[in-house]
């Protein structure tokens, strides 16, 4: 009927996410305790099928979820049709976009306040609004560039590469990866027209790494944010910060893939880069160009610890990260304390992990929902849990989509 092992696994597990006793669940299934002790332990090579149903209710999982063939009711499931015709809509392929009349035409002005605001979504974690807010807001920038031309189109090549980046960042974080890498190419396309080419490439050229980064191909990924950030590569004496952030910015992206192609010493070295970069940018910043600053250069070395697999270095450079001084996104700061907390379990620290969680949680709730590391740190600490850890462990657990 089942594999023992994975059932066994999975029982556990999500009994004690759920808070409850074995005498607990018993009583709800109507099953012996007995019969959830040995289930638990791998004792039974079988279990019937009334059984597993009656178990799986009482926990509130289908029974595919507890015999481990299929993801939890918690998996994110979202329709991103809208966003695919959207990024894929060109002028050069009659019936893809409906062009209307020049009067009609959204103002320039207006769509780089929508994507301001968009930006602004993508921040905060709020992923549903933004499958709402891109699509529409893509073709109306195709619009006005179809219908202007010079200064004009140049500027709505511009506020179009930002909204491509947006779409290749929410379309990653669905794991999306082929959509990703489209919109994220068609932002490169448009910032090259746009009235900022160098500096609006190399933006969008960070997400392309990233993408590069998701399929596998790390050391491509690396030389193409060492190349970008080559052309964008301040002056001691630069006062553009812009500039200096987006430099920073790629320089993190050839670390992060220089770490996935087993070079951590190279990875060092880029990081070494940024480092000196943030101090000579003096504050923490956030905008669409770039989130760039002393403390997020301090939050890049302690996910590196924990990539590389020192969790006991990743957890003494915590205690050493720079207060914020001036703004750092919400998801950057939920991002740290996931970082945090998987160092934490690794270390077996299995009361300070989830504090951590918690911390992410309440910073960015929705945005952590859609982490693998979040997920998969709350994983650990359920499957080693030897009883059960109480209601705030409960609901991180279904936070986190672990049952």
């Amino acid at each position: 009927m089942s594999d023992p092992w994975s059932l066994s696994e999975n029982l556990a597990r999500i009994r004690k996410a759920r808070d409850l006793s074995q005498e607990q669940l018993a009583a709800a299934a109507g099953v012996a305790v007995d019969t959830v002790a040995r289930i638990e332990r791998a004792e039974r090579r079988t279990t019937r099928p009334s059984t597993v149903h009656k178990l799986a209710g009482a926990l509130g999982v289908t029974p595919s979820v507890l015999l481990g063939i299929q993801q939890p009711v918690g998996t994110v499931r979202v329709d991103v049709g809208d966003l695919r015709r959207a990024v894929t809509a060109t002028e050069h392929i009659a019936g893809l976009v409906e062009f209307t009349e020049r009067a009609e035409v959204i103002p320039v002005e207006v769509l780089t306040d929508m994507a301001r605001r968009a930006w602004q979504a993508y921040v905060d974690g709020r992923h549903a609004e933004l499958l709402c807010v891109l699509p529409p807001l893509l073709i109306d920038i195709l619009r006005f560039a179809h219908s202007h031309q010079g200064d004009d189109r140049a500027a709505a090549h511009r506020v179009q590469s930002a909204a491509y980046r947006l779409a290749a960042g929410v379309a990653g974080r669905f794991d999306l990866d082929d959509l990703a890498w489209t919109a994220a190419e068609r932002a490169v396309q448009a910032a090259g027209s746009s009235d900022a080419p160098d500096l609006q490439t190399a933006i969008s050229v960070r997400y392309l790494v990233w993408t590069l980064v998701r399929q596998g191909r790390a050391e491509e990924a690396e030389q193409v944010a060492v190349k970008a950030a080559e052309r964008v590569e301040p002056g001691l004496l630069d006062p553009e910060q812009h500039r200096v952030g987006v430099f920073g910015n790629l320089m993190f992206n050839a670390a992060a893939a220089a770490i996935r192609s087993g070079n951590g010493g190279r990875a060092g070295d880029l990081l070494a880069v940024a480092q000196s970069a943030a101090v000579r940018f003096g504050r923490d910043h956030s905008s669409e160009a770039a989130i760039f600053g002393p403390r997020v250069a301090a939050f890049q070395a302690v996910e590196q610890a924990v990539r590389l697999g020192d969790s006991e270095a990743a957890l003494r450079l915590a205690e050493r990260t720079p207060t914020t001084r001036g703004e750092v996104p919400a998801f950057w700061e939920a991002g740290h304390r996931l970082m945090l907390a998987a160092a934490s379990a690794d270390l077996r620290a299995d009361r300070r992990a989830p504090a951590y969680l918690a911390e992410a949680r309440a910073i960015a709730p929705e945005w952590v929902r859609y982490q693998p590391l979040g997920a998969g740190t709350m994983r650990i600490l359920a499957d080693r849990a030897t009883r059960r850890r109480g209601l705030l462990f409960a609901v991180l657990a279904t936070h986190y989509g672990v049952i």
